[in-house]
C-alpha cells in the first residue's frame, strides 16, 4: 500500500503544523504546567467574536461563547509532520483507521492520494475552532447575523466549516500563536477531497485550502490608537500566506506572499466565512479599557445630565445589567446623519423617505433616528477614550479612535464582498464616514 515514505517532510513552515488530541476544553480555568496551585495559567491570548457586544444573545455557555481565553494546557497536545505516504485512494480509509495517528489526506485523483502523518510535539498547544460541537473543538462558532444574533436550528444554512481552523501556541516565551486552515476531526484526520484546492510545493510537499477558506488581516501599526487596517490574506492548511482567490470557494489559489507569516498579532482578524474573530494578546489587553472603566465612563456621562434640546428631559445611558431589550425612558436617541442627541419622540417622521427616517428639529437633516447603546465588549476598543462617537445606523457608542478604525475596516461578506460593520452588533455601516460625532446638550440650570 505504501509507495513512498519521507520522514524529512518538515520544512520550516510545514513543520509548524500542529494538532491536538484535545482532552477537555476548559481553557479559562485549567491549570497549566509549571503553574503553582492557586496561580492563573499562562494566557496566550483571547479570541473575541465580532457582533455580540460581550455576550451571546442566549448567554455564554461552555465552549459556545462570544469570547474565549486560550491558556497553556497541563500537557502539550501539539503534533508535527512526520512521514508522507503516496497510496492508492481506495485504501485511504484503511490507512486512516488508527485514531491515535493524526494525519492530513490529500486526494489527487480517484486512484492516488497523499497522506502526511503527524507525530507528537511537546513544544506546542493546539486549539481548534469550528461549527462542530464535538469534543475536539475548543471554541464553537456559529454564523453571526447583523444585530448580534446567531443562526440557530437545523434549517439554518451555515457557511462555517465544522472544523474551520486551528491555532498553535508555543508553550515557551514569547508564546507565539500561529493559525492554520482546517481542523482535525474525531478520527484525528483532515481530508482535502478531489475538488479541494491543493498542490505540491516546490520542495515536493503538499499544501491546500479549505472550501470557503480562512482569511486573516493583520492591522498596520498594531491594535492601538495609530492602527490602520491591513490587507486580507488567505491561510493554507500548512500555514502559508496567499493573496485572496477570485471568489471565496474558487479552486485556483492566490499568489504566495513570502514576506508575510501566519503569526497572529494583537488585533489580527480571522474570518471563517460566517463569523469574524479578533485576536487580542495579553499585552494588548492591558492597553484596552476594562469593564470598570467603561462603567465609570457611563456614570460620568450620566452625571453631566445631558438634556433633550426640545423636550428638555434629562437623558441617561441605562446600566448594562438591564440588557438590550427595549430602550429606557431616559435613553438618549441620535439622528445619525448629524449627531444631535435627543430624547425619544414620535414626530418629524418622513415616511416618504423610509420608515426609519426622521427630520432633526435642530438642523433639519433627514435620516435614521435610533437609540444609543454603549459598546460593552472592551476588547474591541483601541483606547480608553470617552464615548464620543456612534456607529451609523445602529447607534453603538465608543471612543473616536475606535469608531474611526472599525468604520474604515472592510470585513468579508459572502463569496467576494467586503463591508465595514459595527464590531458590537455586526450591522453594516452606512453614511459617508460610517460613524458620527455625538452632540449633547448640557443642562440649562
Amino acid at each position: 500500500m505504501v509507495l513512498e515514505g519521507n520522514p524529512e517532510v518538515g520544512s520550516p513552515r510545514t513543520s509548524d503544523l500542529q494538532h491536538t488530541g484535545n482532552k477537555g476544553s476548559c481553557l479559562l480555568s485549567s491549570p497549566s504546567e509549571g503553574a503553582q496551585p492557586g496561580e492563573e495559567p499562562i494566557k496566550y491570548g483571547e479570541l473575541i467574536v465580532l457582533g455580540y457586544n460581550g455576550c451571546l444573545a442566549n448567554g455564554d455557555k461552555g465552549r459556545r461563547r462570544s469570547r474565549l481565553a486560550l491558556s497553556r494546557r497541563p500537557h502539550a497536545n501539539g503534533v508535527k509532520p512526520d512521514v508522507m505516504h503516496h497510496i492508492s485512494t481506495p485504501l485511504v480509509s484503511k490507512a486512516l483507521s488508527n485514531r491515535g495517528q493524526h494525519s492530513i489526506s490529500y486526494t489527487l485523483s480517484r486512484s492516488h492520494s497523499v497522506i502526511v502523518e503527524y507525530t507528537h510535539d511537546s513544544d506546542t498547544d493546539m486549539f481548534q475552532i469550528g461549527r462542530s460541537t464535538e469534543n475536539m473543538i475548543d471554541f464553537v462558532v456559529t454564523d453571526t447575523s447583523p444585530g448580534g444574533s446567531a443562526a440557530e436550528g437545523p434549517s439554518a444554512q451555515s457557511t462555517i466549516s465544522r472544523y474551520a481552523c486551528r491555532i498553535l501556541c508555543d508553550r515557551r516565551p514569547p508564546y507565539t500563536a500561529r493559525i492554520y486552515a482546517a481542523g482535525f476531526d474525531a478520527s484525528s484526520n483532515i481530508f482535502l477531497g478531489e475538488r479541494a484546492a491543493k498542490w505540491r510545493t516546490p520542495d515536493g510537499l503538499m499544501d491546500g485550502l479549505t472550501t470557503n477558506g480562512v482569511l486573516v488581516m493583520h492591522p498596520a501599526g498594531g491594535f492601538s490608537e495609530d492602527s490602520a487596517p491591513g490587507v486580507w490574506r488567505e491561510i493554507s492548511v500548512c500555514g502559508n500566506v496567499y493573496t485572496l482567490r477570485d471568489s471565496r470557494s474558487a479552486q485556483q489559489r492566490g499568489k504566495l506572499v513570502e514576506n508575510e507569516s501566519n503569526v497572529l498579532q494583537d488585533g489580527s482578524l480571522i474570518d471563517l466565512c460566517g463569523a469574524t474573530l479578533l485576536w487580542r494578546t495579553p499585552a494588548g489587553l492591558l492597553r484596552a479599557p476594562t469593564l470598570k472603566q467603561l462603567e465609570a465612563q457611563r456614570q460620568e456621562a450620566n452625571a453631566a445630565r445631558p438634556q433633550c434640546p426640545v423636550g428638555l428631559s434629562t437623558l441617561a445611558f441605562p446600566s448594562p445589567a438591564r440588557g438590550r431589550t427595549a430602550p429606557d425612558k431616559q435613553q438618549p436617541w441620535v439622528y445619525v446623519r448629524c449627531g444631535h442627541v435627543h430624547g425619544y419622540h414620535g414626530w418629524g417622521c418622513r415616511r416618504e423617505r423610509g420608515p426609519q427616517e426622521r427630520e432633526c428639529p435642530l438642523c433639519r437633516l433627514v435620516g435614521p433616528y435610533v437609540p444609543l447603546w454603549l459598546g460593552q465588549e472592551a476588547g474591541l476598543c483601541l483606547d480608553p477614550g470617552p464615548p464620543s462617537h456612534a456607529f451609523a445606523p445602529c447607534g453603538h457608542v465608543c471612543s473616536e479612535k475606535t469608531a474611526r478604525y472599525w468604520a474604515q475596516t472592510p470585513l468579508p461578506h459572502g463569496t467576494h464582498a467586503f463591508h465595514a460593520a459595527c464590531p458590537f452588533c455586526g450591522a453594516w455601516l452606512t453614511g459617508e464616514h460610517g460613524c458620527v460625532r455625538l452632540i449633547f446638550q448640557g443642562p440649562l440650570d
